[in-house]
């Protein structure tokens, strides 16, 4: 039986990658890794292994999810942890509702979230010098007002680990009832 590890997400417009990217060369300086442009998504869910018959009512149960489109935007950049940083992150409005109409079609199947925070991870950091320098660095970043656009649909994805980093296929497209 095959086991594929997958997570439940929103992709992003080129237009909104490609400023993410240009706000990913701007970070203060860091030790670590930036998100391929092409990687850029919210996670609404992380599945983890699962297996066929589990994928299956996965795939029918989102399928009944009646929710329609919402406009989101970026709003903010930050890290999880300011003592011990390891990721950063930019902030998407907006999609909790999403998340938590996810995570009720799919209780009993997976746990609810406890602490669900859109967002997009766009650096993982190894190391970085002066953690006080970087975090007022930061939190001096601008990001554009109304870097926005209107989500339609959400994905599922498979992700297989390689040593160049996530690769991820789409395993199925969700569209949201137009407004």
């Amino acid at each position: 039986m095959n086991v594929v590890r997958t997570f439940i997400s929103i992709d992003l417009p080129e237009n909104i990658r490609k400023e993410v990217a240009r706000i990913q060369q701007t970070l203060p300086e860091f030790k670590g890794k930036l998100t391929e442009t092409e990687n850029l998504h919210l996670t609404l869910k992380f599945l983890g292994n699962i297996g066929e018959k589990t994928l299956s009512e996965v795939k029918n149960r989102l399928k009944e999810i009646n929710f329609e489109t919402f406009k989101t935007k970026i709003s903010e950049i930050g890290v999880f942890s300011p003592d011990n940083i390891k990721i950063i992150w930019i902030k998407l409005d907006s999609c909790e509702e999403l998340q938590k109409s996810i995570d009720e079609e799919l209780s009993g199947i997976f746990e609810k979230e406890k602490r669900f925070m859109s967002h997009l991870t766009i650096a993982r950091a190894k190391k970085i010098k002066g953690k006080e320098k970087f975090l007022n660095d930061l939190k001096k970043m601008k990001i554009p007002s109304g870097l926005g656009f209107e989500v339609e649909s959400f994905n599922l994805k498979k992700s297989t680990l390689t040593s160049n980093g996530p690769v991820y296929e789409t395993l199925g497209t969700y569209y949201l009832k137009k407004q």
